[in-house]
């Protein structure tokens, strides 16, 4: 109840997106509707949610109702200026995955150097992954490995931030917060904080990464997060002495539907803002939830990792258009083979299952994966039988996104330490994902100097992919 005596509902998206709809009578005007009728579609949260749509800076724009927001997106459209619906997928392997034991085995290496784990066959001529990952191998040609990917920094979180931002930080190891903005951020920034047509957060993360946020960008472009506060605040909000249930809650909603049709106000808003009102009241939020999910399809993926990365893809297909996904565990500085042989099948498993259906669903135009983490392991294994941080060489693994799959790029030295051929670093790996998602390699943005720099300074799409 309002302080009136009015009853309304209220419910808000990403603490952001208000939308407020009174349905107690009280003053009418000479439509017979009454002022309280009147939808009110609140302000986008500090008045940045609408400026990755706009490509404003923080202080040329105020508070924007989503129904502006909106129009603003279809007059960039008019001019050309449409964003893509492409997307991405980000599996990090947090701790440092081995690029020995995963998609560079190196048996012809000495015994102290070679994959632990040995190899196995895949379906491309010549080409073998480690023995934990016979799913994959079997859809290699769906997949383009990396094998000479490559950086600088040998530290966790610097070596995180350089691959997540594409620059390096030597202080981050030491607790200094990034100072550059992940690529999520970036794409929010360019394309609005949530997806025009489905309401859907642009970015999303699935288990924390350091560096995946906006850093100078402004925390409107942070990620979204299903397993925080804000994954509840999509859920339409109602007292507990009005409903009892989500059945109650349902009924409410299509009632409110029916009123405002029949009072005609849905019909005398412009598109834009009936739009707002229709995104607020989706049943959006259901690509969380992987109980609107056909049960085979579940249990295809496996648990665990599997259902993150099956509610990736679902949040992908429902308009997102960056999600993190943070696995970790990867750290292996002891007993490499004992871990590689419990985390390894999951990982083949997760990933095969992904691949196979993003080509089934015929979305891997759209969607692209990309298996990273922050550095390799050391080429030769220690006293301790593991191998230890190692950023002057490690291996990506890609599949989808319209690019050039089945083919490896790029070949390591002798004795898996450095690239022999094709050297790609951090920012090619950003270029490459920048050209997916339709943002322009040049793009600039105020950093928190009050100075425009480049989100790409010198990087470039890698060339066997594109």
């Amino acid at each position: 109840m309002d302080s009136a005596g009015g009853e309304r509902f209220t419910t808000f998206i990403q603490g952001a997106i208000m939308l407020e709809i009174p349905t107690g009578r009280l003053h009418t005007n000479c439509a017979g509707l009454a002022r309280r009728d009147m939808i009110k579609v609140g302000s986008l949260g500090l008045g940045a949610l609408g400026m990755g749509a706009l490509g404003m800076g923080a202080h040329a724009v105020g508070g924007l109702g989503l129904g502006q927001l909106l129009r603003t997106r279809a007059a960039r459209a008019d001019a050309g200026l449409a964003t893509k619906d492409t997307s991405v997928i980000w599996l990090w392997l947090g701790g440092g995955a081995t690029h020995v034991e995963t998609f560079d085995p190196k048996m012809t290496a000495p015994a102290e150097y070679r994959s632990v784990t040995g190899e196995v066959a895949t379906n491309l001529p010549g080409v073998s992954f480690g023995g934990n990952f016979e799913r994959m191998a079997k859809i290699a040609d769906k997949l383009a490995i990396v094998r000479s990917f490559a950086h600088t920094n040998s530290g966790h979180s610097g070596g995180t931030h350089y691959v997540m931002t594409g620059y390096d930080n030597r202080l981050a190891d030491n607790g200094a917060v990034p100072d550059r903005p992940g690529i999520g951020s970036i794409l929010a920034r360019q394309r609005g904080t949530n997806n025009s047509q489905s309401g859907i957060p642009t970015y999303v993360r699935i288990g924390g990464i350091y560096a995946d946020g906006p850093s100078f960008l402004g925390t409107a472009y942070g990620p979204f997060d299903p397993g925080g506060e804000a994954r509840q605040n999509m859920a339409l909000v109602v007292g507990k002495d009005r409903l009892d249930g989500r059945r109650d809650l349902l009924a409410g909603i299509d009632n409110v539907r029916r009123s405002v049709d029949r009072s005609g106000l849905v019909e005398g808003l412009d598109a834009f803002e009936q739009q707002a009102f229709d995104i607020i009241l989706s049943r959006s939020q259901q690509a969380f939830d992987l109980k609107y999910e056909d049960p085979r399809v579940v249990d295809r993926y496996g648990p665990g990792l599997g259902q993150q990365l099956l509610q990736a893809r679902r949040l992908c297909e429902a308009g997102c258009g960056f999600v993190t996904v943070s696995h970790g565990g990867w750290d292996m500085h002891s007993g490499i083979k004992t871990a590689m042989d419990t985390l390894g099948p999951a990982l083949d498993r997760a990933v095969s299952a992904l691949v196979e259906d993003m080509a089934m669903r015929g979305v891997d135009e759209k969607i692209l994966l990309v298996v990273s983490g922050e550095f390799g392991r050391t080429p030769k294994i220690n006293g301790s039988a593991g191998r230890d941080h190692w950023a002057p060489l490690s291996t990506l693994a890609l599949a989808g996104g319209g690019l050039k799959m089945g083919q490896v790029i790029g070949e390591s030295a002798e004795k898996v330490d450095v690239p022999k051929t094709t050297p790609i670093g951090p920012q090619d790996l950003m270029a490459t994902v920048f050209q997916v998602l339709g943002i322009e390699g040049r793009v600039q943005y105020v950093n928190q100097a009050g100075r425009p720099v480049y989100m790409i300074e010198q990087g470039r799409p890698i060339e066997e992919l594109v």
